[in-house]
């Protein structure tokens, strides 16, 4: 292991690590999935870890999504730092709504390009390619150089692109379907892998909430994915790793008793209220992979024309069944920690068993097999922070944050 001062990354202070600290984002992973696997007997590794390591809850970012939680992760700040808002977003720049999945919206440094600039050595693999420019950001690749790959692209890994070739070789696996849950087991596959030969000092390993979306903790499909898991935490700790384990956020059943996804179409309720199109909904879970949640979360954001009555659009839009809270943009921006300008005139969130749409027009939901299961508000906020070491010196009534991953295995962590 390397051996340096500490270092400064976003206004944060990072010791060295001494020994390699691999820190897992479960997507989608609310706390009651291992809690459940744990006293179904189906995660005997972990069970036995949290006996003796940590065994912590944390809240996540809101909106509770994939892309700026695993950006506050990596780079230990909130989105008012990094700029990631959403998984999609409305462009100011060019009006367009865009993916938010290229480095040029990124606004902060993570925390392996500052390590790896005094000499640290990288291991990133995520599920799905979305992530994977966004994490590694900042890295330089090539022959002894950082690592960085997504399962779902890992055929086309080159030493160029992500410092890595041979990818599938490697592992063992075939390419998984970006439906399954083998993405993830792809990523702990490679990541045991990688331990063995190349040693990194850092490794982020990012799943994909497939099995999250379809299936409820305890249930048959979730303890044999939490199992998985379980198996290779188990071979990464007794490689000698620091383990700490969160997640980006939680899920929630969205349906109603009949089993139909429970959605208030927002544009349609801004539609009615002030005319046809006057109004932009955002929904910022919208990414290309809509088969398992159909573009519906917890969370929306709406740009206003300039002649509506935004007290009037709020206490409306507060009014309406389902509607937890409704904020003005400076509002949401101090509450959640967003940038303002990456947001509209109001973010509005739903409880935890609605989810917000557009118009019904505008979601295709026949792939949708199971009732719906999604995410995105404040009830998916809770979030597991897991570690096989002991956090010596923390504050116990400090207020944990799953960015605060990198901060308690490299400063607080018993090794």
């Amino acid at each position: 292991m390397t051996n340096k001062s500490a270092i400064e990354v976003n206004g944060r202070t990072y010791a060295w690590p001494k020994r390699p600290l691999v820190v897992v984002c479960v997507d989608g992973s609310e706390p009651a999935y291992i809690e459940r696997a744990v006293e179904m007997g189906v995660m005997p590794f972990t069970e036995r870890m949290l006996a003796s390591g940590s065994d912590l809850r944390c809240d996540c970012v809101i909106p509770s999504f994939t892309n700026p939680n695993n950006l506050s992760i990596v780079t230990g700040r909130p989105p008012e730092v990094h700029g990631i808002s959403g998984n999609f977003f409305l462009d100011p720049d060019s009006g367009e709504e865009v993916m938010m999945n290229d480095p040029r919206f990124m606004r902060a440094p993570t925390i392996f390009s500052a390590f790896e600039a005094q000499g640290a050595k990288i291991v990133i693999v995520t599920a799905k390619d979305k992530l994977r420019s966004l994490l590694g950001n900042g890295l330089n690749y090539g022959k002894d150089g950082s690592i960085c790959f997504s399962s779902e692209k890992s055929a086309e890994a080159t030493l160029a692109e992500n410092g890595i070739d041979g990818v599938v070789e490697m592992v063992g696996m075939d390419v998984p379907s970006v439906y399954s849950a083998e993405l993830s087991e792809f990523i702990f596959a490679a990541g045991v892998k990688l331990m063995r030969s190349r040693r990194p000092d850092f490794m982020y390993l990012s799943t994909t909430d497939y099995v999250q979306h379809k299936h409820a903790p305890g249930t048959e499909g979730a303890n044999s994915f939490y199992a998985m898991m379980d198996r290779y935490w188990a071979e990464l700790d007794a490689e000698g790793a620091t383990l700490v384990m969160t997640a980006d956020h939680g899920m929630n059943a969205k349906h109603n008793a009949a089993g139909e996804p429970d959605v208030i179409y927002l544009q349609t309720v801004l539609d009615d209220m002030l005319g046809a199109g006057q109004a932009r909904v955002i929904l910022p879970i919208t990414d290309p992979y809509v088969v398992h949640h159909g573009a519906l979360g917890s969370f929306a954001t709406a740009y206003l024309p300039a002649s509506a009555d935004q007290a009037q659009v709020t206490a409306t839009l507060s009014a309406l069944q389902g509607v937890e809270v409704v904020l003005s943009k400076q509002e949401a921006a101090e509450r959640f920690g967003l940038p303002t300008d990456r947001i509209g005139d109001l973010v509005v969130v739903s409880a935890g068993s609605k989810v917000i749409g557009t118009s019904a027009d505008r979601h295709d939901l026949a792939q949708l097999k199971e009732p719906l299961r999604s995410h995105g508000g404040i009830s998916e906020q809770t979030v597991p922070m897991l570690s096989n070491t002991r956090f010596e010196g923390l504050d116990g009534n400090r207020h944990l944050r799953n960015f605060d991953a990198f901060d308690l295995g490299l400063n607080y962590a018993v090794i």
